[in-house]
């Protein structure tokens, strides 16, 4: 065991990948920059859940670590919709949740934004549409953006905003 652990301190094993560090902090320098100028500095994201396996709330988790950091990029999650400027919806919009995200919806500042997140909302997993899964079309809200993935990881998410963001011009 001691020469297994003094070969480790001689050649540590790397797992950071350089070329994706620096292509993080190209996307985190413009994604704090677009949101300073499209929502004044601050980014307010009201995650739902609307029946998933939270594969992808788990994703969102990991925006918080200190890797990715997402406080620092002038983003954070809130509780209220009525803080909230977009909402990330996961999930396959089951028929219990459909009033409640309407209800979510409602409560925003307008102009609020629906970007949902995964596969599932879009019923492009192993579910399909039947009575018990409506599916987000049938919410009949705009859905401003999607981030595809099953579960997308924390940079396709951040990277997925940026583009979401870069779209409303």
């Amino acid at each position: 065991m001691i020469k297994f652990w003094q070969e480790r301190v001689k050649n540590p094993i790397s797992t950071k990948n350089l070329e994706c560090d620096s292509k993080l902090k190209e996307i985190k320098k413009e994604l704090k920059s677009v949101i300073g100028k499209k929502f004044a500095g601050s980014l307010a994201i009201r995650m739902v859940s609307s029946g998933s396996c939270n594969a992808c709330e788990a994703e969102c988790n990991a925006l918080s670590n200190p890797y990715y950091n997402l406080e620092r990029l002038c983003m954070h999650f809130v509780a209220s919709p009525r803080h909230a400027d977009i909402i990330l919806l996961s999930g396959v919009v089951s028929a219990n949740m459909y009033h409640h995200i309407l209800n979510v919806y409602q409560q925003m500042p307008q102009p609020a934004y629906i970007v949902t997140l995964g596969d599932c909302p879009l019923l492009q997993g192993v579910f399909q549409e039947n009575f018990a899964i409506k599916g987000a079309k049938s919410l009949g809200l705009p859905i401003a953006y999607h981030i595809n993935g099953c579960p997308p990881n924390p940079q396709e998410i951040i990277t997925g905003l940026l583009e979401f963001l870069k779209s409303l011009g």
